[in-house]
């Protein structure tokens, strides 16, 4: 009876602990605790677009030599990246067959001087029988047409001289002025022809490179457009440039029109023939509203492409909203984003993936 009497005081005061709290008042509930987000704020100049193609940079004065005549290669001299005085030499050929010529054309001038002499002697001679009534006019004109004959074949015979002499000063390749060597493109013992390309020289330090643009783009450009300029070969430094030429048409066989583009610096690196990759600042499309935006402000789902915008509600807070949006071109300031977004949105860069449409967040300017 007693146990009985011990656990019915046990329980009421087990009631009366819990009437006490309950009537003790509401506790306040803890305030939501809002989740900061980055944003990006789109602009019009989130409108430009960066555009690269990949080019070779050329010396801008570059010859391709020859030679303007046809032999036998027997010298090279010189080696690709040697620098070359004015007068050093490149190639030779062989000159045997030409001062072979030389000397017969010489011959055959010697020849003609002989004849032209008699031909005189001849014509003098005429003359004076003609005064004394000893030749007829046939003969005195006869006599002046052998001299005249005479003297052409003295005037031919030089010029086949001057001519044989010059085919041999061309079998020597020189450089006309200081330069260096981009390219060989015969070895000795090769027979060459007249026009046949033997070498690449590059003059001067000022560089170009040549790239092709789409239709797409080649409205965009003119001549004095910037651009920027990188070069695998030498990555730590960037180079300036301008647009210098403007093709009016594509290059044969391709939907390209070729662009050139002068190197404003100077550089010891800077060398014939270096891969480079050009970029150039265009602005937004006109009409088509597109925006460049960091990659990952933009959510690929299986539903579609999202980007998510945040629309303040004051004090610094926010609600966000899920954004459809269609993409264009990657480039190398983020993703072009052509359809969905528009000036002044805020569209958030940071947290994307722990935040849901309608969800109210804190905003941290990404720019």
């Amino acid at each position: 009876m007693n146990d009985r009497h011990n656990n019915f005081g046990q329980v009421l005061i087990c009631m009366l602990a819990l009437a006490i709290v309950s009537c003790g008042g509401d506790e306040p509930a803890p305030e939501e605790q809002l989740r900061p987000v980055r944003y990006f704020m789109v602009d019009a100049d989130s409108g430009t677009r960066v555009r690269s193609f990949s080019g070779l940079s050329k010396s801008s004065t570059e010859s391709r030599i020859s030679f303007k005549v046809g032999g036998t290669v027997i010298n090279v001299p010189v080696q690709i990246g040697q620098r070359l005085q004015a007068g050093d030499l490149i190639a030779e050929l062989d000159r045997a067959t030409f001062d072979l010529q030389a000397q017969q054309a010489q011959a055959a001038l010697v020849e003609a001087e002989a004849n032209y002499r008699r031909a005189e002697a001849n014509y003098e001679r005429t003359k004076g029988l003609y005064a004394n009534d000893n030749a007829s006019l046939n003969d005195l004109e006869s006599a002046r047409a052998g001299a005249e004959s005479a003297e052409a074949m003295v005037e031919s015979a030089s010029k086949a001289l001057e001519i044989a002499r010059l085919n041999t000063s061309y079998t020597r390749l020189t450089a006309d002025t200081d330069c260096s060597i981009a390219s060989l493109d015969v070895e000795v013992n090769e027979n060459v022809s007249p026009g046949q390309q033997v070498a690449v020289v590059s003059c001067g330090d000022k560089f170009e490179v040549t790239v092709d643009l789409p239709e797409s783009l080649i409205g965009s450009v003119d001549i004095g457009t910037d651009a920027t300029i990188r070069f695998g070969a030498i990555p730590n430094e960037t180079f300036s440039g301008k647009v210098s030429e403007v093709a009016v048409a594509s290059a044969a066989g391709t939907a390209g029109f070729p662009v050139v583009i002068r190197i404003l610096e100077t550089s010891s690196a800077l060398r014939s023939g270096l891969a480079a990759d050009v970029s150039f600042l265009f602005g937004a499309r006109e009409g088509d509203g597109a925006f460049v935006l960091p990659v990952n402000a933009v959510v690929n789902i299986p539903d579609g492409t999202y980007v998510y915008v945040a629309e303040p509600s004051g004090d610094g807070e926010a609600i966000v909203r899920r954004k459809p949006v269609q993409l264009g071109e990657l480039t190398q300031l983020g993703i072009e984003v052509v359809e969905g977004v528009s000036i002044g949105d805020r569209v958030i860069t940071a947290g994307i993936s722990v935040i849901r449409d309608g969800q109210r967040v804190l905003l941290e300017a990404d720019n």
